[in-house]
């Protein structure tokens, strides 16, 4: 059975995952003090949406229609002449209206409702409750907003405060939190339990990179879709084949060094009949036809790119590289065991040799 992985470490990636690593350091205590990662994440969200009430919420903007004695907004001019409201010195209009009602202070009280049941420390599930209820008596009731909605609330570069406590609401149904024992995840590596985890694990990837890598020139690609070298088809293959995506790739400033990088959260090896410990044969392939599918005369980089698969450490590690047909191909493993300061620099090191 694999390890369990440290919570600490678990929300060392949750901030790379969520663009929050400002915020590292500052919540070692609950980081501690929690029995598992609802609790840690009720903590948290608990914490800063006290503050946020503190300050006020933030407010949006909702579309109403309504018919007035006086103009308010734009007048609904095919409204108000085809019901002849002007008649009574009445007029449609259409405004804006502030309120608090807008998509992330909703999934914010879902939240909290959501881990009042399931928070096993009676004070932290109190504190949900209770600000729950200040969340409705401030106007914020209905269900919880669908993705589309908060996709549509953008949350603005100085709004901090709100990003922090969104990213924290939204964890919570990013899939179902699993239950933890002692601040740590159980269960074997893969496991259906483990995609919150899996996601978090391929998204702190990216942005760690980018945070080290863009500030030195490098470019960093996260989620690209990349196109077959296709030279002649049948009518029907296009719908039949398979697309390909990398999930990592990083171009230094002149166009000369590629790195493409595949992260999965598995164990990168596999058993034989003759040997306990083997590269799994079909990742293997997959980053090689990321990397020679890709080559073209007239992009010098795509000639020599280098592939990498990045796993967690599970079921072995290894750092090891192999160059083949002019590819350089390096098979590595991110120790999710170790402590804060030694996983914090594997996540910012995986592009050295």
């Amino acid at each position: 059975m694999a390890e369990p992985i440290p919570l600490r470490n678990i929300w060392l990636l949750f901030l790379y995952a969520s663009d929050l690593v400002q915020y590292q350091g500052r919540f070692d205590h609950q980081v501690e003090v929690a029995r598992d990662l609802p609790d840690l994440v009720a903590r948290l969200l608990t914490d800063v949406v006290e503050e946020r009430l503190r300050r006020n919420l933030s407010r949006g903007y909702s579309s109403k229609t309504a018919i007035l004695s006086r103009v308010r907004g734009r007048i609904d001019m095919l409204e108000t002449t085809t019901r002849r409201l002007m008649d009574r010195g009445r007029v449609a209009c259409l405004f804006e209206e502030h309120t608090m009602q807008t998509p992330r202070n909703r999934v914010v009280r879902a939240a909290l409702d959501h881990l009042a049941s399931r928070v096993s420390d009676d004070l932290v599930a109190h504190r949900c409750r209770q600000l729950s209820g200040d969340f409705t008596r401030l106007g914020v009731t209905g269900p919880r907003p669908s993705w589309a909605e908060l996709a549509s609330d953008q949350i603005g570069r100085n709004e901090t405060a709100d990003r922090f406590m969104v990213a924290l609401a939204k964890m919570v149904f990013d899939t179902i939190i699993p239950t933890e024992d002692a601040g740590r995840v159980t269960g074997t590596l893969p496991d259906a339990s483990d995609h919150l985890i899996r996601r978090l694990f391929e998204k702190a990837m990216g942005n760690a990179l980018r945070l080290e890598l863009q500030p030195k020139g490098w470019i960093v690609n996260t989620g690209k879709r990349l196109s077959w070298p296709v030279e002649s088809a049948s009518a029907g293959i296009a719908a039949v084949l398979p697309g390909m995506q990398t999930d990592i790739e990083l171009t230094n400033v002149g166009f000369t060094h590629r790195i493409v990088i595949d992260t999965k959260f598995t164990a990168i090896f596999t058993a034989s009949t003759y040997r306990e410990n083997i590269l799994k044969s079909g990742y293997l392939y997959q980053i090689y036809a990321y990397l020679r599918s890709q080559e073209r005369p007239e992009d010098a980089a795509s000639l020599t790119a280098e592939g990498m698969l990045l796993h967690p450490q599970t079921g072995g590690s290894i750092d090891e590289v192999m160059v083949v047909q002019g590819h350089r191909m390096r098979f590595k493993t991110i120790d999710l065991m170790g402590d804060a300061k030694s996983f914090e620099m594997q996540l910012q090191s995986v592009y050295g040799s």
